[in-house]
C-alpha cells in the first residue's frame, strides 16, 4: 500500500465535459471534496458507484468506481500510464520499458528472507507500544499507537535512527497540512524537508564507508543491479515513496482493524479465538474500509472505458475504495466474510504496479493485531468520544477513542 498524495493538486488543464444526467451520454460530474463526501468518504462512493461508472470533477479528474473497470485500467499498462505525479517517482511513477528494470530492483527487498529478518523487530515494537497502551482511560488510539507504530517499525525497517521519530511524526502533520492547502509552494517545501532527511542519512553512510550500518538504507546506496550504482535521486525518490505513503496506510489500517473489532464484538471474540484467521481478516475488514482512497492514471490513447469515449491525456483517479466494495463483486460490501476469493480484493492494486511492498505491511499488521489481541482482554469503542473520519486525502480515521481491557 503507498499512497499518492498529490491527486487533485494540479489544476485542470482541460474544462470539464458537460453531463447531461446518470443516464445520458456525457460522464457525470460530481465535487468530490464537497461536504457530504468529506463526512463519508465510504457511503459516499457506494452512491456513486450504484448511480455511474464514471465521474469527473472539475479538478481535473475521471472518477472510476467500479471493480471492473478499475481492473481494466490497472492491467493495462499501455493504454492508463502511471507516469502522472510532478514529482519524480521510482519506480511507481513509471511505465515499461524504465519501470521494468526498477521493479525487479525493488522486489528483493520486500522478500521472505527480509520479511523473516525483520520480524523480531517488528514484533518488538508492536509488543512495547501494546505493553504501554494505559487501561486506566480511554486512549486515543491513532496518535498514542497506530501512528507511532507505522513510524517506529518504518525506521527500524530501513535502519533509519530512533532520534527520527519526532521530527517525522512532526512532518507527516506539515504533509497533510501542505497537501489540504493545495498550495503547490508548501507542497515543494514540505517535500524538500523529507528529502533533506534522506540526503542526511546518505551522506552519514558514506562517509562511514565499510563501517555504515548493514541495513536496507545501505544496501541500497550499494546496489548495482542495474550496472551501475544508482544515482542519489534515485535513492531519495525510492525511499520517499516506501516511507511517505506507508506511514499513513499503515497507521490508516491499524485504526480502520481495531475501530472494527471494537464495533463488532463478534468478530473480536472470533478472531481471538483462533489468531489464525487474522490475514484472511485483516484483508476483509481493509475491504470493507480502505486505507488507501486511490491511485492515479492517465491515459495515452482515446479509448472507451465504461461506456464513454475518454480522450488521449485523460486524468483518471482509480477509486480502491469504491471498487473493493462493488456489489456486483461482493454482494453486500459490508458483509464480513472469511471465504472470499483473495483475487478478487484489490486491497494491494493489481498488474504490474500492484505493491511490492505487499509482503511488508502484510507482517506488520499480522503481527501487531497479533499483540494487540494477545496483549489485551477487550477492545471497546469509548461510548463519551466518537471516532471522527478522515478527510480525503486520508482514510480510516483522524481520532480512534478506545477502552481497553487488561
Amino acid at each position: 500500500m503507498s499512497n499518492d498524495p498529490h491527486l487533485d493538486q494540479e489544476p485542470a488543464n482541460r474544462p470539464a465535459r458537460s453531463a447531461d444526467n446518470d443516464h445520458g451520454p456525457g460522464i457525470a460530474e460530481w465535487d468530490p471534496r464537497s461536504e457530504e463526501v468529506l463526512q463519508d468518504q465510504i457511503a459516499a462512493y457506494d452512491r456513486m458507484r450504484r448511480k455511474c461508472p464514471l465521474a469527473q470533477s472539475h479538478y481535473g479528474y475521471t472518477s472510476v468506481f467500479r471493480h471492473a473497470d478499475v481492473l481494466r485500467v490497472v492491467e493495462d499498462h499501455e493504454t492508463f500510464s502511471n507516469a502522472v505525479s510532478r514529482f519524480p517517482s521510482v519506480p511507481n511513477g513509471m511505465d515499461p520499458p524504465e519501470h521494468t528494470p526498477f521493479r525487479k530492483l525493488i522486489e528483493p527487498y520486500f522478500d521472505e528472507a527480509h520479511m523473516q529478518a525483520f520480524a523480531p523487530a517488528c514484533r518488538q515494537i508492536a509488543n512495547r507500544l501494546t505493553g504501554g497502551l494505559s487501561r486506566s482511560r480511554s486512549v486515543e488510539f491513532m496518535a498514542e499507537f497506530a501512528q507511532l507504530f507505522a513510524l517506529e517499525a518504518q525506521c527500524a525497517w530501513l535502519g533509519w535512527p530512533d532520534t527520527l521519530h519526532g521530527p517525522l511524526l512532526q512532518w507527516t502533520l506539515k504533509n497533510h497540512t501542505a497537501t489540504m492547502s493545495r498550495d503547490r509552494e508548501a507542497q515543494a517545501a514540505v517535500a524538500q524537508e523529507f528529502d533533506g532527511y534522506i540526503r542526511e542519512l546518505l551522506a552519514v553512510r558514506r562517509e562511514a564507508g565499510a563501517d555504515a550500518p548493514d541495513d536496507i538504507t545501505t544496501h541500497l546506496l550499494r546496489n548495482e543491479s542495474l550496472g551501475r550504482p544508482l544515482e542519489e535521486e534515485e535513492i531519495v525518490s525510492i525511499l520517499r515513496n516506501w516511507t511517505v505513503g506507508e506511514l499513513g496506510t499503515i497507521a490508516a489500517s491499524i485504526g480502520i482493524l481495531a475501530q472494527y473489532l471494537a464495533a463488532h464484538p463478534e468478530v473480536q471474540t472470533q478472531l481471538r479465538e483462533d489468531l489464525s484467521l487474522l490475514p484472511a481478516a485483516i484483508d476483509e475488514i481493509l475491504r470493507i474500509h480502505a486505507p488507501l482512497i486511490m491511485n492515479r492514471r492517465q491515459t495515452t490513447r482515446s479509448v472507451e472505458l465504461a461506456g464513454h469515449e475518454l480522450p488521449e491525456g485523460t486524468k483518471l483517479a482509480v477509486l480502491w475504495a469504491s471498487a473493493n466494495r462493488d456489489e456486483a463483486v461482493f454482494g453486500d460490501p459490508d458483509e464480513f466474510r472469511l471465504d472470499r476469493d483473495p483475487e478478487l480484493n484489490l486491497l494491494y492494486g493489481a498488474g504490474i504496479h500492484v505493491c511490492p511492498g505487499a509482503p511488508l505491511a502484510r507482517l506488520e499488521l499480522i503481527t501487531v493485531m497479533e499483540e494487540l489481541l494477545t496483549g489485551t482482554k477487550w477492545l471497546a469503542l469509548a461510548q463519551d468520544k466518537p471516532a471522527v473520519r478522515a478527510h480525503y486525502p486520508g482514510s480510516g480515521f483522524s481520532s480512534l477513542f478506545l477502552d481497553i481491557q487488561s
